[in-house]
């Protein structure tokens, strides 16, 4: 039996059609990217989170040349946030993206940040917004991470 999987988002044609309050988040996860530490591969990630406090955290990619001892600027983001204001909610988070400054692809986030983002999602029980981009162009925008891996593996399995 053939079954279809369909996803709600939405995408912006540029940064100029972005909510002013989601650019903003866009604009802070830019400023994380250029602190990034990927003398490797010279990809980087930059990542910023709204807590349901007000309190704006960013991340960025960390490299290492024993692979894969790095850390994407989602996670890192996420386990500041997390180790830092644990009573806090996670309202959002966007993700800037690319080799360099022309990079108008988004970029999705890795398999490992989708399945961190669930769990943190699942932890608490309210759903995060996330948005991803490149350094210039397209917004890809979901209401939801539960929807960047459909057929996930969360704790209920265990």
């Amino acid at each position: 039996m053939i079954k279809n999987l369909t996803l709600t988002y939405n995408e912006y044609s540029d940064w100029n059609k972005v909510p002013k309050e989601n650019l903003n988040l866009i604009q802070k996860a830019k400023e994380a990217r250029e602190f990034a530490y990927a003398k490797y591969s010279e990809f980087k990630v930059g990542a910023a989170i709204l807590l349901d406090n007000g309190i704006v955290i960013t991340g960025n990619n960390q490299e290492n040349a024993a692979y894969p001892s790095g850390l994407c600027a989602e996670r890192t983001a996420i386990f500041y946030a997390i180790a830092n204001y644990p009573t806090a909610t996670i309202v959002k988070m966007a993700v800037v993206a690319g080799k360099n400054v022309e990079n108008s692809e988004v970029v999705a986030p890795c398999g490992a940040c989708r399945q961190v983002l669930l769990e943190y999602e699942n932890r608490q029980n309210k759903p995060i917004e996330f948005m991803f981009t490149g350094m210039q162009g397209r917004v890809i925008s979901f209401s939801r991470c539960s929807d960047l891996l459909p057929f996930c593996f969360d704790g209920s399995l265990l």
